[in-house]
């Protein structure tokens, strides 16, 4: 399984960028507009705010799906065990602590301006009958949308726990595609069309990107949403780990099929891993 490294800058880096997600579904992106200390700014921010009780006071309150969700909240997709980390759900215009309001409304705008450019780039590199075949071009999908998802990620060293339980059990993303700004540790794997598990490297300040079921849905599965998860920490190794995705979700109405629109499919999902 080879995951392409893109350099941003590169006169190329649509085209192998594209074409790494089709392979692959995944890509690694250098030398992108967002510098490593910002990531680094925003990690250290968070931790301290985890590592806090006033979490609770954000605890998310249903039907809302913004603010922190407690340790073992979530479950992936046919997982009977719930997975070990905690998170915050990042919205425009939710609610968040004051003194780190500003540092992550910027860093939520420039990732999902670089999340647009990029489906900008997969569909100007898709093959004619794939992007004939959009019930709607990726970019119209995007329009007036404010679906997508910062989630603030941390995963407590691991204790005893239930047998079977990861960090992030095997799952597909929902969504377009998801910018995951690089862990503060290892972690993260994919699976491979023969089901063998490879480690996708992401060096401090690059960001991974892959691949959401709505993107695979929408382009006839052009774009494989490729199964990942986040494993247990090795011994000696055994401390928090903090990541930061970015779901790129288009405008409910948004079509990605005949019979099928984005709400209609977050919902089903939403059902499926216990958050609604």
């Amino acid at each position: 399984m080879q995951v392409e490294t893109v350099d941003y800058r590169a006169a190329d880096a649509a085209r192998v960028l594209t074409g790494s997600l089709r392979d692959t579904g995944f890509a690694v992106l250098a030398n992108h507009p967002i510098t490593p200390q910002r990531i680094e700014a925003v990690y250290q921010a968070w931790g301290d705010f985890f590592a806090s009780e006033a979490k609770f006071d954000f605890a998310v309150t249903p039907p809302a799906h913004d603010g922190y969700f407690a340790f073992r909240s979530e479950n992936a997709k046919d997982s009977p065990v719930k997975d070990l980390k905690e998170f915050y759900h990042v919205y425009p215009g939710c609610r968040l602590p004051d003194d780190i309001t500003a540092l992550t409304r910027e860093i939520y705008a420039d990732l999902e301006s670089l999340g647009r450019e990029l489906l900008g780039w997969i569909e100007a590199e898709s093959p004619e009958p794939v992007t004939d075949g959009l019930e709607m071009p990726l970019g119209d999908m995007m329009e007036g949308s404010d679906q997508s998802l910062l989630r603030i990620l941390h995963y407590p060293p691991v204790e005893e726990t239930e047998p079977g339980a990861i960090r992030a059990a095997a799952h597909e993303d929902i969504n377009l595609i998801t910018l995951l700004l690089s862990g503060s540790k290892p972690g993260l794997q994919a699976r491979d069309s023969d089901g063998a598990w490879h480690d996708i490297a992401c060096d401090p300040g690059m960001i991974t990107i892959n691949n959401g079921d709505m993107l695979a849905l929408a382009t006839g599965n052009h774009f494989p949403s490729t199964t990942h998860r986040v494993t247990n920490p090795d011994a000696g190794q055994n401390v928090s780990r903090y990541s930061m995705p970015m779901f790129l979700h288009p405008r409910p109405d948004a079509p990605l099929t005949a019979d099928v629109t984005a709400d209609q499919y977050l919902q089903k999902r939403l059902k499926e891993i216990g958050l609604k």
